[in-house]
């Protein structure tokens, strides 16, 4: 299976999570095909793009209104179907739509300052045995999601520190944010 390079991604001003954190969020995930797989936070739906294209079946949040038209055009572009909700998360997920949704896996790319509320809906939304994988740049976010993972009964908790960096003009590499990554399962 080919990883998208960020390039083939139609970006604007919409935050995406990059191809190396991308790729070992989707490797934390261990995702297989037919899995019910919810991405909060989609940004530029680079990661429900990889998961649709592992053979999940995804359902993605996004309050922000650019780029959930932003994920509607990357996922046409790419090929792949995607349920796209509208909304935050967990509110947007609680409507008669939606409400009977049970998940296997969980990709948390932004919490817009609801940790505790999507706990509260994972747990009678993702399923026993289920993998939650998160990224964070803010630590007090980070510290947040490590405290509710006991507490909700979440073990095998594995975590990442990866700083990126890119090569700028004249051979200087340029850092990028360096992005903490999660991954947990439901116990």
């Amino acid at each position: 299976m080919k990883n998208i390079k960020d390039s083939e991604f139609i970006r604007g001003e919409v935050p995406m999570t990059k191809f190396n954190i991308r790729s070992l969020s989707i490797a934390y995930l261990q995702i297989e095909k037919g899995d019910k797989f919810l991405d909060i936070g989609g940004g530029t739906g680079s990661v429900s793009i990889e998961a649709a294209l592992q053979g999940a079946e995804v359902s993605t949040v996004e309050f922000d209104k650019t780029a959930y038209a932003l994920i509607k055009e990357n996922a046409k572009k790419i090929g792949v179907k995607i349920n796209l909700i509208l909304g935050k998360a967990p509110e947007a997920l609680l409507s008669a739509e939606y409400k009977d949704l049970q998940f296997d896996k969980c990709f948390i790319g932004g919490s817009g300052g609801e940790l505790k509320n999507i706990f509260n809906y994972l747990e009678g939304h993702l399923k026993k045995g289920g993998i939650i994988c998160a990224n964070f740049i803010l630590i007090k976010n980070l510290n947040e999601f490590l405290e509710l993972l006991p507490k909700y009964g979440y073990t095998e908790i594995e975590a990442d520190l990866i700083q990126t960096a890119s090569m700028g003009r004249a051979g200087l590499f340029k850092g990028e944010n360096p992005i903490y990554i999660v991954r947990a399962c439901k116990s």
